[in-house]
Formats: C-alpha cells, sequence, structure tokens
C-alpha cells in the first residue's frame, strides 16, 4: 500500500569541496572587484566576471549543477506540454474573474450592512 519514500543521497567530500570551490570562487571575483579600484573599471569588471563565471563552471559541474540542468530542462519540456488559452478565451476568463468579485463584494457589503443593522438597530439599540 505504501511506497517507499524517495531516498536522497548524502554529498560526497568532493561535492561538498567543489559547491565550496564555486562559492570561494564567487567571494573571491567580489573581493577582486573591490581589490582592484586602483587599476580601472575594465580590469575590476574583469575580475568580477571571471569570479562569476569560474564560479558557475565549477557549480554545474558538480552533481547538483547537473540536478538543476536537468530539472531546468524537464521543466521547459513540460512548459511546451502546456496548452495554453487562445486570447479570447483569456479575455473571458478575465472577465467572469472581475464580475465573480464584483458579485463577492456585493454580497459582502450587503451581508457586513444587514449584520450592522441588526446588532446595533434591533439588538442593542445605538441608533435612533
Amino acid at each position: 500500500m505504501s511506497s517507499s519514500p524517495q531516498v536522497e543521497t548524502v554529498a560526497t567530500g568532493a561535492e561538498k569541496a567543489l559547491l565550496a570551490a564555486a562559492a570561494l570562487l564567487l567571494v573571491a571575483g567580489v573581493a577582486g572587484y573591490y581589490l582592484l579600484q586602483d587599476q580601472g573599471l575594465p580590469a575590476r569588471l574583469g575580475a568580477l566576471a571571471a569570479g562569476i563565471v569560474l564560479s558557475l563552471v565549477a557549480f554545474f559541474t558538480s552533481h547538483t549543477g547537473k540536478r538543476l540542468i536537468a530539472f531546468s530542462r524537464d521543466s521547459w519540456r513540460e512548459v511546451g506540454k502546456v496548452v495554453w488559452p487562445t486570447r479570447k478565451e483569456a479575455g473571458q476568463m478575465t472577465l467572469y474573474v472581475f464580475a465573480f468579485v464584483v458579485a463577492m463584494a456585493l454580497f459582502l457589503w450587503l451581508t457586513d450592512k444587514t449584520l450592522e443593522w441588526v446588532l446595533y438597530d434591533l439588538v442593542l439599540g445605538w441608533r435612533k
């Protein structure tokens, strides 16, 4: 009856080291941007870009990065399977939603005013 839950594997030491290296490369790129203040903007942007690119390469070569790529690929494939509404259908559904919102607003306003009248005028007699 019950299916076994999906078990996630624990990241290996090499996987953790690769993710740590990716984080350190990103931090190094940002630090390089600020440490190269005297070098001019092209050098600073180059250090930042190098840190970001190397960090992304390290991340996407890890198991976690590969799983993210596979998830993104599968998600894009599923988006292609969606049957999107036509412009006319989308407009009609929008009008239905607005009409329902107006009807609910009127219903809630009438309910509020009725309860206000019953409680304050009839039960408590606060208004004259």
